[in-house]
């Protein structure tokens, strides 16, 4: 499979509707620290796979995935938070989850992938 921009990886698509999602939860909560927090999270993770993408070898690639599932782990963990304050319902909660849970096992399977040099990029 030959990707020859950032833009093209579905990961990448999945992340920035995650931050979208993550935007739009949060835009009118008054605990301005959390929402930052959780809002800069969420962007780190497309950032740092775009950045990672157009580093110069596999291993740079490999590094900044590895640093965008930890944003993910971050997110899910302030997620789970903002539910029990009551900060998204219950069904607000699950939506984000499942799909930082997808994003999770992307960034984990583009990463073995890397490794077995299945992925072509420019």
């Amino acid at each position: 499979m030959r990707v020859s921009k950032f833009e093209d990886l579905l990961v990448w698509q999945k992340s920035i509707d995650l931050a979208i999602l993550v935007y739009k939860l949060f835009e009118k909560n008054h605990d301005w620290g959390f929402k930052n927090q959780i809002q800069r999270a969420s962007v780190s993770i497309a950032n740092n796979i775009a950045e990672g993408f157009d580093r110069s070898s596999d291993k740079e690639f490999k590094r900044f995935l590895f640093i965008a599932l930890g944003s993910a782990s971050e997110v899910r963990s302030m997620n789970y938070l903002s539910f029990k304050l009551n900060y998204v319902s219950a069904e607000e909660y699950i939506k984000c989850n499942v799909s930082l849970i997808e994003i999770s096992k992307m960034l984990n399977g583009l990463s073995r992938s890397l490794n077995r040099n299945e992925v072509k990029y420019l």
